[in-house]
């Protein structure tokens, strides 16, 4: 899942491997038909249409709106999604400074929280954890299942603190990468909620990355 400061998410929209999706094997190439759409849109302040990120779309990170003075933050250290199957370690990432891409842990069993956005303490902000779809040479990801995942399933997000945070899924949306609203996603803003994201849509052997993103929003519970 590729991350580009400037073509950035287009590379979280690269899919992943770095989240750079480098080295994946296909998944599941049918969209998945997207649900609740408008009430993951309500969640954010600003509610921009789709723009290409390769051309001069929105960078990451995304600093609208500001994290509260003081405040602690609190790194989510493990998600939990029953419905999926999924266990995973959350790590603390950021932008890879030789590539200017989101990156992601190499182990496709572990996922990433973007460490310069709002922590699971936040009132307000988006949440960001992103992971891989699979792997050509590591197999499945621990996002493999996310396009899987309804409105009204429940994650469970336990932070540094060892608290355990309840959120509910809303919303589960497919994007172009280059059409995909980085700023909404990543925002400091909005109504406190969980964004996950991970690639889908066709698989491009000749390119080595998949044509879409998966993004998944939850509200606290």
């Amino acid at each position: 899942m590729t991350v580009r400061n400037r073509g950035a998410l287009a590379a979280l929209a690269a899919g992943v491997a770095a989240l750079t999706v480098a080295a994946l094997v296909a998944c599941g190439s049918q969209p998945a038909e997207n649900v609740g759409a408008d009430e993951a849109a309500t969640l954010a302040s600003a509610t921009p249409s789709p723009s290409a990120s390769a051309a001069g779309g929105p960078s990451v990170p995304v600093v609208a709106g500001d994290l509260p003075a003081g405040t602690k933050i609190v790194p989510p250290v493990k998600l939990v999604i029953s419905d999926i199957d999924v266990t995973a370690t959350v790590n603390a990432v950021g932008i890879n400074k030789r590539t200017n891409e989101f990156e992601v842990p190499p182990s496709v069993d572990q996922i990433g929280w973007y460490q310069f956005g709002p922590g699971l303490e936040a009132t307000s902000g988006s949440v960001v954890i992103a992971g891989h779809v699979d792997s050509a040479k590591q197999g499945k990801g621990a996002f493999y299942r996310l396009r899987e995942l309804g409105q009204g399933d429940i994650l469970t997000a336990t932070g540094s603190d060892g608290k355990a945070r309840q959120y509910r899924v809303v919303a589960r949306e497919e994007y172009l990468k280059t059409k995909i609203p980085l700023d909404r996603y990543f925002a400091r803003d909005g109504k406190p909620r969980l964004t996950l994201i991970t690639c889908g849509g066709p698989f491009d052997a000749k390119a080595r990355k998949y044509r879409d993103n998966i993004v998944v929003t939850a509200v606290p519970a």
